[in-house]
């Protein structure tokens, strides 16, 4: 059946011209547009079927864009996009000049609050509520819709507790399925289960003792229930909160069954929606399994070893480790400060504790990273999965800032190994007894050894501190590179016309510095090349600005990493290319000095 409602509707005044008794099937159409463009696009599938009926209703119901929608995260937005003018741009979604996979002030009067980490909604919304009782516009209406997993987090109750004592007219809307990326955890989601089931009485109602006016739970899928209950709260002032039950992946069987997998399945048959298998012999492992299985087999040897996540178990690996050692093995929810204090809280008591955050998420923690670890030079390693280009999440989830707002902490280690032997030997030697803090940070994606797992897992051999390595001799040009983008330099250098010239140095140590190593290069070459797939400003190649400038070295050098922008979406060799640190690229700029 063709979707004949939906094709009509190019923005929510069309579709509130649309009759309620047929909503359900433009529910229907709205559901299998999805399906059948990501089945072939890729994206964020199960959040985003799971509230279709909520974002129907929600743009029904509401004057939006002059009521005010933010959504959580971003992740459930796809109906929300397509329903606001953006249906036959859809199939762009998260490609290079493309519409954004995320909510984005500048995409659509519709997007309020650009998103894509969690748990900001419920603060902006009320921030825009109090904002619109300060101009005198007391009928606007606001609406966060946060889920169960997001609400859980520090800074949505932050934004509850303040919302509590104010007159702002604001409407929260908890989506509750039960799950995040992976299953919500903690005493909230065990709470929130009770009351979903009755057995929790009213009177004890956590939200409303929180001053809102507190409904539900409601069954999400009801779109008739859902736009009663929105039209009632409509005329009702000050905070007051929905609670929505939802099925993550609603629609398609194998997604409300498999939640986790059909958060983001890659491409999948849209009729049958059997996920498309990508043949994976003999290729490299991916980065995340280096680590989880790594610290896995350290910790099968060293009891005291403890492996931390704020709400990434699969995204990261650690799953492997907390299904062998559970009691060894947390995911926290997302709580990301959370997680860093309780990593530094156990290394006093001696316990060697592996805290895994996303590059991206680690910015929400810096303080507790600052105060709680480094101010007090707490050996906590931390493993920084998604460091550098991640491609298409785009620019919320870039993690190209990591070695700039951690270089300037006191006692702060970082390293960024070239490929996954030298990720697991620094895993190995993190857990030797190191006195300082580390920050281990390795990209999204495969390695570049096939073999790794059969020749060299549980072969270890320790790192020594602040050591690089000259990987080729050359005679008239440096070239410094940091991380895993030192395989792009290899291959560009191959490919230049004098090879001979271009030295290649590795210093995975961004901090300390191997100075000596850096002494002998400045002596030698009178042109030096930096590269890095984080920010040129305050990055790796900074740092050896500020040794040439400081040991008074008049030495030409040219930093390359990621420009002064935030970089938007496309897959990361798209990008690479943009920021001109693609193997291309590089080869041209290498044969041209």
């Amino acid at each position: 059946m063709k979707n004949n409602l939906l094709q009509n509707i190019n923005s929510p005044s069309d579709l509130r011209l649309i009759d309620e008794a047929q909503l359900p099937e433009v529910a229907r159409e709205l559901r299998n547009f999805i399906i059948d463009i990501i089945a072939v696009k890729e994206g964020h599938l199960g959040a985003s079927l799971g509230v279709v009926e909520l974002t129907i209703a929600l743009h029904y119901v509401f004057d939006t864009p002059n009521d005010l929608l933010v959504w959580d995260v971003g992740h459930q937005a796809y109906g929300h996009k397509i329903l606001t003018g953006r249906r036959d741009d859809f199939h762009t979604n998260r490609q290079l000049g493309g519409i954004s996979g995320f909510p984005k002030r500048d995409e659509s009067i519709y997007d309020t609050f650009g998103v894509g980490h969690s748990s900001t909604s419920i603060s902006a919304a009320l921030g825009m509520a109090i904002a619109s009782n300060l101009k005198g516009d007391f009928e606007k209406q606001h609406i966060a819709v946060i889920g169960d997993a997001s609400i859980a987090s520090g800074m949505a109750f932050e934004g509850l507790n303040h919302a509590g004592v104010t007159d702002a007219n604001l409407l929260v809307i908890l989506n509750d399925n039960a799950i995040g990326i992976d299953p919500s955890v903690g005493a909230l989601k065990k709470y929130l289960t009770a009351v979903k089931e009755g057995k929790n009485p009213r009177q004890n109602n956590m939200i409303k003792s929180l001053n809102f006016d507190y409904s539900g739970p409601i069954d999400g899928h009801d779109i008739f229930a859902v736009i009663k209950e929105l039209k009632r709260l409509q005329k009702i002032k000050g905070p007051k909160f929905l609670h929505v039950i939802t099925t993550k992946g609603k629609g398609l069987k194998q997604a409300e069954e498999d939640q986790v997998k059909y958060h983001a399945p890659g491409k999948f048959d849209a009729s049958t929606g059997e996920i498309y298998i990508k043949a994976e012999e003999n290729l490299p492992p991916k980065y995340q399994d280096v680590f989880g299985l790594t610290v896995l087999d350290l910790a099968r040897k060293n009891e005291k070893i403890i492996g931390i996540t704020p709400a990434m178990p699969s995204g990261s690996s650690l799953n492997f480790m907390m299904k062998e050692f559970p009691k060894r093995a947390f995911d926290v929810g997302i709580a990301e400060q959370h997680a860093v204090t309780l990593a530094a809280g156990m290394a006093t008591q001696g316990m060697i504790v592996y805290c895994n955050i996303y590059s991206t998420f680690l910015q929400r923690a810096y303080d507790q990273v600052i105060h709680d670890v480094a101010l007090q030079n707490l050996p906590v390693i931390f493993c920084l999965d998604r460091a550098g280009l991640v491609g298409e999440d785009g620019a919320t989830h870039h993690g190209v800032f990591d070695i700039a707002y951690l270089r300037c902490i006191p006692n702060m280690i970082i390293y960024a190994p070239r490929n996954e032997i030298e990720l697991q030997n620094i895993l190995y030697t993190a857990q030797l007894g190191l006195k300082h803090p580390i920050a281990i940070r390795y990209p999204r994606g495969r390695g570049v050894i096939p073999d790794w797992q059969k020749n060299y897992q549980g072969i270890y051999q320790a790192i020594e501190i602040g050591k690089s390595d000259c990987l080729k001799q050359g005679s008239k040009i440096a070239i410094l590179s940091n991380g895993t983008i030192c395989n792009n330099v290899t291959l560009a250098i191959a490919k230049t016309k004098n090879p001979e010239q271009l030295a290649h140095y590795d210093f995975p140590f961004v901090k300390p510095l191997d100075e000596n190593q850096l002494h002998s290069i400045f002596k030698k070459f009178k042109t030096i090349i930096t590269i890095e797939d984080g920010t040129v400003i305050g990055g790796f190649g900074s740092a050896i600005l500020e040794f040439a400038s400081t040991n008074h070295y008049s030495s030409q050098i040219t930093t390359l990493g990621i420009p002064d922008e935030f970089i938007q979406h496309g897959n990361v060799a798209e990008l690479q290319q943009y920021c001109k640190i693609d193997v291309k690229s590089l080869e041209i700029l290498f044969s041209n000095f």
